[in-house]
């Protein structure tokens, strides 16, 4: 069952013209089950026009801070964001659930690390919760920041990530890209390139020393960096990235297509949930266990249905299920039998998954 939690609005302002902070106020008998790691997200549900509406933000507030704040981007046409921005206010009520994701590492005092940190306009939100979290218990470590946007004013953060540069002097450095506006140097002009991914990695990033790297962005910024840091010798385990927005690939289109062509008709599906099971049978204009399980009358824990969040993954434990896409899970969760059911299309007659696992 999707558990969400009525949660308060205790504070929302305007850190740009078209980003919004909200602080929520977490109830005291529900401070444990929403503590959280640095990195993670809320998945908030409200109704708009009828429609039930659920997103996944990340937290740009961190552990240390004992807050609960999301940062939240007006997007075209985006009816979560356009609501948080345009209509939701102080005192207002949200449904949410308590924090998920493992978009971090684990916390070491002891150790002296180097982190190097990659991320375009609101891909921000878990980076500046990382930093802030180590830069805090980890007094000896280090963090480059090479932040992308389009201009000064649309920085998100400005002013706290300065106002950290002052904190943590000699143990926090800022490189801001900008799109739309001249820097005094070429490289800091546009977009991030292979060309000037190569002078980062001979000038500036001292890759032999980088302990771990974490990018958040469109799908194509992280791949090219991911690819391009491997290439000049980062080992690709110490690279951890998250995706704000999923893009399918013609390639993918074609792959996709392949598999919902496997799928089996009439699939009898069982759901284990919090040790109840739920049946149904897949209707053929489902393609996907968490559609099909929807439509059925099903209660699962959803948001962005892009296989991108995590929030609706499952272990398969009877019959066989093919991902259309696969941006959330890691080479050793799929191993495990965990799958996207946003993305799990049956392809034998029967198929039992457990979202409790």
């Amino acid at each position: 069952m999707a558990k969400f939690h009525n949660i308060q609005v205790h504070d929302i302002y305007k850190v740009t013209k078209d980003c919004s902070v909200v602080t929520f106020q977490i109830p005291d008998d529900l401070i444990t089950e929403f503590q959280y790691k640095q990195g993670q997200h809320l998945t908030l549900k409200t109704i708009i026009d009828g429609e039930d509406v659920r997103r996944s933000y990340s937290l740009c507030s961190s552990p240390t801070e004992n807050k609960w704040q999301v940062a939240v981007k007006k997007i075209g046409g985006g009816l979560f964001s356009s609501f948080i921005n345009d209509t939701l206010k102080k005192g207002d009520f949200v449904e949410i659930m308590p924090p998920s994701g493992k978009f971090s590492v684990e916390i070491d005092a002891e150790k002296a690390k180097n982190y190097i940190v990659f991320a375009a306009g609101s891909g921000i939100t878990p980076i500046v919760s990382i930093i802030k979290t180590h830069l805090a218990q980890e007094p000896n470590s280090t963090f480059k920041l090479f932040y992308l946007n389009r201009s000064v004013k649309s920085i998100i953060f400005k002013e706290e990530i300065e106002q950290l540069k002052n904190k943590y002097f000699n143990r926090f450095e800022i490189f801001h890209f900008l799109t739309k506006e001249q820097r005094f140097s070429e490289l800091f002009n546009g977009r991030f390139t292979k060309e000037k991914i190569q002078i980062l990695t001979e000038k500036i990033i001292d890759v032999p020393a980088v302990d771990e790297c974490f990018i958040c962005g469109p799908e194509d910024m992280i791949f090219l960096l991911r690819d391009e840091l491997i290439a000049a010798g980062l080992d690709k385990d110490k690279i951890h990235y998250e995706l704000f927005t999923s893009g399918i690939s013609d390639a993918d289109k074609i792959r996709i297509k392949k598999i919902v062509e496997q799928k089996a008709e009439g699939t009898d599906v069982t759901i284990i949930d919090g040790g109840k099971e739920f049946h149904f049978v897949m209707d053929e204009a489902y393609d996907n266990i968490l559609d099909g399980a929807l439509a059925a009358g099903a209660d699962l824990p959803f948001a962005c249905k892009g296989g991108v969040c995590s929030t609706c993954k499952c272990k398969v434990i009877e019959g066989e299920v093919e991902m259309k896409v696969n941006y959330a899970l890691d080479a050793h969760e799929v191993a495990r039998g965990l799958v996207l059911s946003c993305q799990a299309v049956p392809i034998t007659d029967k198929v039992v998954v457990d979202f409790g696992f």
